[in-house]
């Protein structure tokens, strides 16, 4: 596995590079939400519209102050807002706007467009096989990061 380990670090590295490109890209082209936010927005939106940033810190696997700064951001574009907990008048909830929404999903439409051009060549056996694979080698990558014994217990 070493030389194949070698080889795999070598086409993450081709990946992570991909994906900075097209974040690059995407914010050229589809500059609604600010570069770096997707994921957050994504994650808020999720949570539908009890979210809280200690909450959101934790499905993201995100330092608090890093949640912070980016929630702060979507607040200043007018993406997502603060809104009181019903339960709890000292807490705060996040909720997408409708601004925040629409960006959303034209920026969902741009990654899909690009994915459909990139995969043309592609058939539906292996659009699905890379999909079980990323799938498969995330989960057991989290997995080994955090119990490096045992990756079985990921499956």
């Amino acid at each position: 596995m070493e030389g194949d380990g070698r080889e795999l670090v070598h086409r993450l590295r081709d990946l992570l590079r991909s994906i900075r490109l097209i974040k690059q890209r995407r914010a050229e082209e589809q500059p609604g939400i600010p570069l770096g936010l997707v994921g957050i927005l994504s994650q808020i939106d999720g949570l539908s519209d009890r979210c809280h940033a200690r909450e959101l810190a934790l499905r993201a696997r995100l330092d608090p102050s890093t949640v912070s700064r980016a929630v702060t951001a979507l607040v200043a574009h007018g993406l997502v807002e603060r809104r009181p907990d019903p339960d709890d008048r000292r807490a705060q909830v996040l909720a997408v706007t409708p601004d925040g929404r629409t960006a959303l999903s034209d920026t969902h439409d741009w990654y899909a467009r690009l994915l459909d051009r990139a995969l043309a060549g592609w058939n539906a056996d292996e659009v699905a096989a890379l999909g079980a694979g990323l799938h498969r080698f995330t989960r057991d990558l989290e997995v080994a990061l955090e119990n490096h014994d045992n990756l079985e217990a990921a499956r």
